[in-house]
Order: structure tokens, then C-alpha cells, then sequence
């Protein structure tokens, strides 16, 4: 099973996973990135995989359980 984590340490708020994939990212009031859920669903894994590789800062990471 996949899960998304998010270094908001890191992240820069260029908003490219929001675009990539809604349902599984947000930003909050500062631009930093909100995990909406950390597993998503098999509907949106593939964006959301998509959505970590365009990530400028390399704050998000895909962890395998």
C-alpha cells in the first residue's frame, strides 16, 4: 500500500501537487502543502505518484507498506 508523506520543512508552496492531484493534496494558508490523506485510494495513486515526482523542493516521498 502506498503513503504519501510530506516534509512541509521543505516545501516551497509552488502548489504543483495541488494541480497534479486535489484529492489527495492541499495547501494551507502559508502555501505549504496539507496532506489530505496519506493513502490514497487506487483511483488517485497515480497521480499522486505523479504528483511527488514533480515536486520542486523533494518535499513529498512515496513510502511502501
Amino acid at each position: 500500500m502506498m503513503r504519501i508523506k510530506a516534509d512541509t520543512r521543505l516545501c516551497v508552496g509552488s502548489g504543483q501537487c495541488v494541480l497534479t492531484e486535489p484529492a489527495v493534496f492541499d495547501q494551507d494558508d502559508d502555501g505549504i502543502v496539507a496532506l489530505l490523506t496519506d493513502h490514497p485510494d487506487d483511483q488517485s495513486a497515480a497521480q499522486a505518484h505523479h504528483a511527488v515526482t514533480l515536486c520542486p523542493s523533494r518535499a513529498l516521498s512515496i513510502l511502501q507498506e
